[in-house]
């Protein structure tokens, strides 16, 4: 394994019925997958469900380890009147530690503003835990109109060059960050 591979965790935000969400998650993912030096572990929270997740449970060892092990995480989310989903701040706020001295990076979607809102205070959050955020960012405003009907951009060309942005960012501050852990934890 290459000392500048990573494991790119990309968290799917949303578990409303009908959501938008993997429709977005398909699209990164693929993108992301283009990359050869990152392993990518997909994280529904739809699947794990985070608000029957309950410490010393095997599903919350589970969402911890996949938290742990991840270099870097990808954080797909919508905006819900101008924030993000509750199950994701519940998700967020079941672990601590894990997410520390990590980069974190935002793909949004939603209505005019493509999610930024909700961005801009997943910062926040992330901040508070010791977490990096990059600053660039992928947005999809007005994102069903965006994609056709099986799921691609009718114009990928934008999105594409947003996202290699954002893997550019997250992979410099993947490797570094994992080799300042590995030199000296972080203790915070």
């Amino acid at each position: 394994m290459s000392e500048h591979r990573y494991t790119l965790a990309v968290i799917v935000g949303s578990t409303r019925e009908g959501r938008f969400a993997p429709v977005i998650a398909n699209w990164f993912t693929r993108h992301a997958e283009s990359h050869p030096h990152i392993d990518i572990d997909v994280i529904d929270l739809d699947a794990i469900r985070p608000y029957e997740l309950r410490g010393g449970t095997e599903a919350y060892a589970s969402f911890a380890e996949r938290v742990e092990w991840a270099d870097a995480f990808v954080v797909i989310t919508p905006e819900y009147n101008h924030s993000f989903p509750a199950p994701l701040k519940h998700a967020i706020d079941l672990l601590h530690r894990p997410w520390q001295a990590k980069p974190v990076g935002f793909v949004s979607y939603g209505g005019i503003s493509g999610g930024l809102r909700a961005v801009e205070q997943l910062r926040l959050i992330f901040a508070e835990l010791h977490a990096t955020t990059v600053r660039e960012t992928v947005s999809f405003p007005l994102a069903g109109s965006l994609f056709d009907d099986q799921g691609a951009l009718r114009d990928p060309a934008p999105a594409a060059k947003a996202a290699d942005a954002l893997l550019g960012q997250l992979t410099w501050w993947a490797v570094a960050l994992r080799e300042a852990r590995l030199a000296r934890p972080y203790g915070a």
